[in-house]
């Protein structure tokens, strides 16, 4: 059995601002060629998470690790070998977009014009422009092209599609699929919980600088309640008394509600003896993953 290659590791990561901890105990294994989604409200210590790795921050306790190096010590060596996409990208205003992107490119090796061109045409972007010409989305689509023009082992994408329009976006999760498919290993940090779903082998929650839950989304639908629709010959007598059951909603011989995936075939047993018609089911999204745990904070941090 061939053995799993690690290019990301974090052994609890932690980073403290004065009294306030940022981030506590993050322990994180990215596997070479997998898209790992890494979600959060606002104040959840992603970015910060995403800093410690770039050696940008130096962490307060524990370490991280990229291709077997240290983040803080060896950040120059690492940096040979990732591309960062943040979600604010400030660029200079008297340069072109082409300017920019040859710019970056040049300081990160030789650049594949050939790739770079052919991004440009992907993304509908002029690179004649000054950059103070360019909208949110121009100036991210910049961001872009750099990361996947730099041929790197590891993309870091903080926010990557913020300010880029739906057909952007479609571009965006098609070169990510191409990225996967050639091997390279990706962390995503993104507040579109639909875009994460489709595109990400495993995926990790945090909240309040803590990470909370870590899987495929296979697995978190095990923790999670699925959404039920049934009908039955005969109306249901105290549907809302069967175990492991909320929300229920009884309309005649037609009843919704979610459940413990763990009770469901104790309820459709006793669902049998009234005569089952028809069951839909609807498996948890991952919003539905997210919002478990949202919800018990109160709502996100600034």
């Amino acid at each position: 059995m061939e053995q799993v290659k690690i290019t990301l590791e974090t052994i609890d990561l932690t980073k403290k601002f004065g009294k306030t901890t940022a981030l506590e105990g993050v322990c994180l294994q990215l596997h070479e060629g997998e898209i790992y989604g890494y979600i959060g409200p606002n104040g959840a210590g992603k970015t910060t998470t995403i800093r410690l790795l770039l050696g940008s921050l130096k962490p307060t306790a524990g370490c991280a690790r990229i291709f077997g190096l240290d983040t803080w010590k060896d950040a120059a060596e690492i940096h040979r070998r990732i591309a960062y996409v943040p979600g604010e990208l400030s660029l200079w205003p008297n340069m072109t977009g082409g300017e920019v992107i040859d710019l970056f490119l040049r300081l990160h090796g030789t650049p594949d014009c050939l790739r770079r061109d052919a991004l440009l045409e992907e993304f509908a972007l002029d690179p004649t422009k000054k950059c103070r010409a360019y909208s949110k989305g121009n100036r991210q689509k910049i961001s872009l092209v750099c990361a996947f023009a730099m041929n790197a082992d590891l993309l870091l994408l903080d926010e990557p599609t913020s300010g880029l329009d739906p057909l952007m976006e479609q571009v965006f999760l098609k070169l990510l699929a191409q990225e996967k498919q050639n091997g390279k290993t990706v962390l995503l940090s993104s507040h579109i919980l639909s875009e994460v779903e489709r595109v990400c082998d495993r995926i990790g929650i945090l909240q309040n600088g803590r990470l909370v839950e870590s899987g495929t989304l296979e697995e978190m639908r095990h923790l999670s309640r699925t959404a039920m629709t049934i009908e039955t010959q005969r109306p249901v007598e105290h549907p809302e008394m069967m175990e492991g059951v909320s929300d229920m909603v009884q309309n005649g011989r037609r009843l919704a509600f979610s459940i413990e995936e763990s009770c469901l075939p104790a309820v459709l047993s006793c669902l049998a003896g009234y005569g089952i018609t028809r069951i839909e089911n609807t498996p948890p999204t991952l919003e539905d993953v997210f919002m478990r745990h949202y919800r018990t904070v109160g709502g996100a941090q600034g």
